[in-house]
């Protein structure tokens, strides 16, 4: 089955459309990525996906189920989304255990004490971090909350909008081998916006570059390693992240 399909999805802020006519479809456990420079409409797409951005036409399923405009519990406890600013999405007046057990208590989902300790245990923080505030923490320690808090629900598929370019070089690696453990233990799909192509590489099965809020082509990340990629924008923006691997130092 599908865990993300795409048809003819296109979305506009006013009068302007930023995403034209995209059609993808994600299959459940893989780890999907969205690549273009920035205003290509990447972000956007995660957005809608998640309900963010409300003015959209086509169709949106999540793992067999046609979503409608805004938010909707249902979809929220199936997928979720981690943010680029790891700093900006936490709440700063709240502890991190806050922050955790909001979703418990919004789904009416008990024995949070639990679960708040398991899942801070599977992005590897220990019990010490539950009731500090995000100021206390690193960038990377701030990410790898934000990480738990879209866990909490036991979601199927996480929407990961650059989820390590917020973040100094020496914990990007981290961040990129916890995801990867994560989805393998857990079974998660990823869709994944970058312009980073390194990242995947190391991340990702498939990943579909996109120019002006269309999808220019679709490849297995295959080609990428082999820079084969087919479309002459997508060898252009492979051309000009080539030698910027570093953030990958150490990851594994």
């Amino acid at each position: 089955m599908s865990a993300i399909r795409l048809d003819n999805l296109s979305i506009s802020y006013g009068d302007t459309t930023v995403v034209h006519g995209v059609t993808l479809d994600i299959a459940e456990g893989e780890s999907f990525a969205l690549v273009g420079e920035s205003g290509s409409g990447k972000s956007t797409i995660l957005r809608a996906i998640a309900g963010l951005a409300p003015e959209w036409t086509g169709t949106i399923e999540l793992l067999g189920r046609a979503r409608s405009h805004g938010v909707e519990r249902a979809v929220a406890a199936q997928c979720q989304m981690v943010f680029q600013d790891p700093y900006g999405s936490l709440h700063p007046r709240k502890t991190i255990d806050a922050t955790l057990s909001e979703p418990l208590a919004i789904h009416g989902i008990g024995n949070r004490d639990k679960r708040v300790e398991e899942v801070l245990t599977a992005v590897g923080l220990d019990r010490r971090f539950r009731f500090r505030f995000p100021h206390q923490l690193s960038g990377g320690q701030r990410q790898r909350v934000a990480i738990a808090r879209a866990l909490m629900l036991e979601p199927k598929v996480l929407l990961l909008d650059e989820p390590t370019s917020a973040l100094d070089v020496s914990v990007q690696a981290e961040i990129l081998n916890l995801l990867k453990r994560l989805r393998r233990e857990q079974g998660l799909t990823y869709l994944v916006v970058t312009h980073n192509l390194p990242v995947v590489s190391f991340l990702c099965d498939r990943l579909a570059v996109m120019r002006h809020g269309r999808i220019v082509e679709v490849a297995d990340v295959g080609l990428l390693k082999r820079e084969a990629l087919v479309e002459p924008y997508s060898r252009e923006l492979l051309a000009a992240t080539e030698g910027r691997g570093g953030v990958l130092d150490g990851a594994a």
